[in-house]
C-alpha cells in the first residue's frame, strides 16, 4: 500500500534544518567543552600537586642537608601526604586491563641516573626507575642547583577533591544552561530566518499565479541585494515586458485592423458602386481601386517582413559591402526626389572605412526608409546628410547616420517612432502612402544584422537616425 505523500513547506524544511544544525552544533560544543574542561582541570590539579611537592621537597633538603637525612628524619607518608595507595604501574603490561581505573600517584625523588633517593608511593629505596617513567620528571632546585628529580606519575583520575568535583559539576551545569539558552535562541532565530528567506519566494509564487490569471505587469517588492533580490528584479522586468508586449499586441491588432479597413472600404465601396452603376468604369475609378489594392499589398508585405524578422527566419545574403557604395546608391536613388522638394542631399563618408558584413538589398531598404522619412519632414532649402564612420563606442562596427534639419522630435516620442504603426501625423502619412511600419522594419533589419538603431533629436534642430553594422571578416554568407 502506497502511503500518501505529505506536503511540507520550504519554510518548515528550512526551519527544521536550521534547528537540527543548531542543536547538533550546541550539543557537540557542550560535550567538547565539558571534556576539555575536565582534562584541563585535571592537568591543573596535577600541576598544583607537583609544584607543592617540589617546593616541600626543596625545603626539606635545605633543612636536613641530604636525601638520606630527610629519609631518616621524616616519614614518607608525611612527605607525600594526600596521595592514595599505589596500584600496578601503568607501564606494567601484566596489570589487568579489565580493572576499572582508580585514583593513584607514583612519586619518588631520583638522581640523574634514575635511582630512587627518596621513596614515595609505588617505589622502593635504591630502585632503578624505568626510563619510560623518567620522561615527566621535574627538577628540585636549591639556589639554582638541581639536587634531585621528582618523578610523579598520575593515573586516569588525578585524585580530585570534593571541592574540585563540585567545581566541575557547577561548570557542567553552567554549560548545560548556556546550551539550553543557545538552543532557545537558535529556535527563535531559525524561525525568523526561515520566514525571512522564504518570504520573497512566497511573494513570487503569488505573483506568478497573478500572471497566470492575466494580471500582467504585477510587481513584487525587492527586499534585498542578494540572489533573491536579483530574482525579484528579474521577475519585475519580465512582468513589465509581458505587460508591454501585451499592450503592443493589442495596439498592433487595432492598428492592423484600422490600416486594413481603410483600403478595403475604398475598394469595396468603389466595386459596389461600379456593380450598381453608380460610378462609371472610368480610368480614374480603376486607378483609385488599383492604388488602394497596392497599398494593401504593401502593408501585408511589410507585416510579413516584420514577422519573419521577429521570428529570426528572415534570410540575409551577407557579404562584405563597401559603406561608400551603399550611401552613394541610396542618395542617387533619392537625388531627383530631393531636387523636386528643394532639398540638398549630401554624403559625408570617413575615408578608408572597412567593408561591412551586410545584405546590400536589406540595408538599401533601411536607408531608403530613412531618406524617405527625412525628405517628408525636411523643409524646402533644407539639407539631408548621409554619413558613415567607425563606431567609437563599439569596436568592430561602422556607424551610419541620416541627418535632416526638419522640425525634430520631442524627447518623449523618440523611442515611440520605432514602434509599429506609430505616426506623428497620421493623416499626412496616409496621404503620402506610409503605413507606420517603416522604422520598425528598419530597426528589425539592423538588429538582424547584429547592429542597433536609435534616434537623436531636439525640437527645431532636426533629427538624426543612426545605426551600426559589423565590420566584415574574411568570409560572409547567407544566414536566416
Amino acid at each position: 500500500m502506497r502511503l500518501p505523500s505529505i506536503r511540507v513547506s520550504l519554510t518548515i524544511k528550512l526551519f527544521l534544518s536550521l534547528v537540527a544544525v543548531a542543536i547538533c552544533t550546541t550539543a557537540l560544543v557542550v560535550f567538547q567543552a565539558q571534556q576539555r574542561t575536565a582534562r584541563e582541570f585535571d592537568t591543573y590539579v596535577v600541576d598544583r600537586r607537583r609544584n607543592m611537592l617540589t617546593t616541600n621537597l626543596a625545603e626539606l633538603y635545605v633543612t636536613y642537608g641530604s636525601w638520606e637525612a630527610v629519609a631518616g628524619a621524616v616519614p614518607s607518608s608525611w612527605i607525600f601526604r594526600g596521595l592514595p595507595a599505589p596500584m600496578p604501574q601503568p607501564w606494567d603490561r601484566r596489570s589487568d586491563p579489565r580493572e576499572p581505573p582508580r585514583a593513584f600517584f607514583y612519586a619518588a625523588v631520583v638522581d640523574e641516573q634514575g635511582n630512587v633517593l627518596l621513596a614515595g608511593p609505588g617505589f622502593e629505596p635504591g630502585q632503578a626507575v624505568e626510563r619510560s617513567a623518567l620522561r615527566n620528571r621535574h627538577a628540585i632546585t636549591v639556589d639554582d642547583t638541581t639536587v634531585g628529580w621528582l618523578v610523579l606519575i598520575t593515573g586516569e583520575d588525578p585524585l580530585r577533591s570534593a571541592i574540585d568535583e563540585r567545581f566541575l559539576r557547577r561548570v557542567g551545569s553552567s554549560l548545560i544552561m548556556a546550551a539550553g539558552a543557545a538552543g532557545l535562541l537558535a529556535l527563535v532565530l531559525s524561525f525568523l530566518l526561515s520566514r525571512s528567506l522564504t518570504r520573497p519566494l512566497r511573494e513570487l509564487t503569488a505573483a506568478t499565479k497573478a500572471l497566470a490569471r492575466g494580471d500582467l505587469g504585477h510587481q513584487v517588492p525587492v527586499r534585498s541585494q542578494d540572489e533573491l533580490g536579483e530574482l525579484a528584479r528579474s521577475f519585475n522586468t519580465m512582468s513589465q515586458a509581458l505587460a508591454r508586449a501585451e499592450h503592443l499586441r493589442k495596439q498592433m491588432t487595432a492598428d492592423v485592423a484600422h490600416e486594413l479597413r481603410t483600403p478595403l472600404s475604398l475598394i469595396l465601396g468603389h466595386a459596389e458602386a461600379l456593380d450598381e452603376g453608380v460610378l462609371p468604369a472610368t480610368p480614374e475609378t480603376m486607378h483609385i481601386i488599383h492604388d488602394e489594392a497596392r497599398r494593401l499589398s504593401r502593408l501585408v508585405e511589410d507585416l510579413r517582413t516584420l514577422s519573419l524578422s521577429d521570428a529570426g527566419e528572415l534570410r540575409l545574403d551577407l557579404r562584405p559591402v563597401a559603406v561608400e557604395d551603399l550611401a552613394t546608391s541610396a542618395t542617387t536613388a533619392f537625388y531627383a526626389q530631393a531636387q523636386s522638394h528643394g532639398v540638398i542631399l549630401e554624403t559625408a563618408i570617413e575615408p578608408d572605412l572597412p567593408p561591412v558584413l551586410a545584405d546590400p538589398d536589406r540595408i538599401m531598404q533601411v536607408l531608403s526608409n530613412l531618406l524617405s522619412n527625412a525628405l517628408r519632414f525636411t523643409p524646402q532649402h533644407g539639407k539631408i546628410i548621409v554619413s558613415a564612420k567607425r563606431d567609437d563606442a563599439r569596436a568592430g562596427f561602422v556607424r551610419l547616420a541620416v541627418q535632416d534639419n526638419g522640425p525634430g522630435i520631442p524627447q518623449e516620442e523618440i523611442e515611440s517612432v520605432f514602434e509599429r504603426f506609430y505616426r506623428a501625423d497620421r493623416s499626412r502619412a496616409r496621404e503620402d502612402g506610409g503605413t507606420g511600419l517603416g522604422l520598425a522594419i528598419a530597426r528589425s533589419l539592423v538588429e538582424t544584422h547584429g547592429g542597433r538603431m536609435w534616434a537623436e533629436s531636439q525640437p527645431g534642430d532636426g533629427t538624426t537616425v543612426l545605426f551600426t553594422l559589423p565590420i566584415a571578416a574574411e568570409e560572409g554568407g547567407s544566414r536566416a
